[in-house]
């Protein structure tokens, strides 16, 4: 039986405020419980407005919150308007009303991206993250774990390949000019440490999402839509736009 729990709303702005509204009471609450807390960073359009308004957010005490980088591309320079890096610094870390207690970003020029995997595992907590945001690709992916994604690994981080549908979907929002200029691997944190997390905020908008959406929530878990396996989670929330939830069923709708 799935766990999910999600919303729909009017707009991206409504997806993007109530995301952070989430992601801030669970910040809060593991900071009033154990002093500090961690937080799971994604990128994407779908990120905007929920990067936005929890950089924004005074009162979160983020000199005691420890950021961790979700994926990035292998071989992509830092100053391209395409790596997460610079989108995450340039969208949130920057913002932010202090320094984080810790940023620990995916090095896109290591010269063995494996290594790269075994140093930011070296610097995971042993025990789950707090919160992490995270959203759904048109191909169903997670992170980068692209179908058939791999729900088995145990690390927490590992070089994948990107199927042509994710790369497709880079250039159709206009991060890179061609298919040729995509990369073809990335770094990402596999399916396992992403569900290692107390509370999953996961944020998709726009219509082009609606049919990824519709089998992360009515079909089967299977490898083939890695978002599905969100369903066993306990403490999912999936924040969606109308456009996004078009393909839903009724009762599925009446019942957010």
């Amino acid at each position: 039986m799935s766990h999910l729990r999600f919303s729909i709303h009017d707009d991206r702005a409504a997806v993007g405020r109530a995301a952070a509204e989430l992601a801030t009471r669970a910040l809060l609450d593991a900071c009033s419980l154990k002093n500090t807390a961690t937080l799971v960073v994604a990128t994407g359009s779908s990120q905007f407005e929920v990067l936005a308004e929890l950089a924004a957010v005074a009162t979160i005490p983020w000199e005691r919150i420890t950021i961790f980088h979700l994926d990035e591309y292998v071989g992509l320079e830092p100053t391209h308007p395409a790596s997460f890096r610079r989108f995450l610094r340039e969208r949130f870390i920057e913002r932010l009303p202090s320094p984080p207690a810790a940023f620990h970003d995916l090095d896109s020029m290591a010269g063995d991206p494996h290594a790269e995997c075994d140093r930011l595992a070296g610097l995971m907590p042993q025990e789950f993250f707090d919160v992490a945001l995270i959203g759904i690709g048109e191909n169903g992916h997670l992170a980068f774990n692209d179908p058939p994604a791999d729900f088995d690994t145990t690390v927490p981080y590992h070089v994948v390949e990107l199927d042509a549908r994710c790369r497709r979907q880079q250039v159709g929002e206009g991060w890179f000019s061609s298919l040729d200029a995509v990369p073809t691997q990335a770094i990402s944190m596999s399916v396992q440490r992403i569900l290692a997390t107390r509370t999953l905020v996961c944020t998709v908008p726009d219509r082009r999402k609606a049919e990824a959406v519709q089998a992360t929530v009515e079909g089967p878990i299977t490898p083939s839509v890695p978002a599905s396996i969100l369903q066993q989670h306990p403490r999912c929330f999936l924040q969606l736009d109308r456009e996004a939830a078009s393909l839903l069923r009724p009762c599925d709708t009446l019942a957010t």
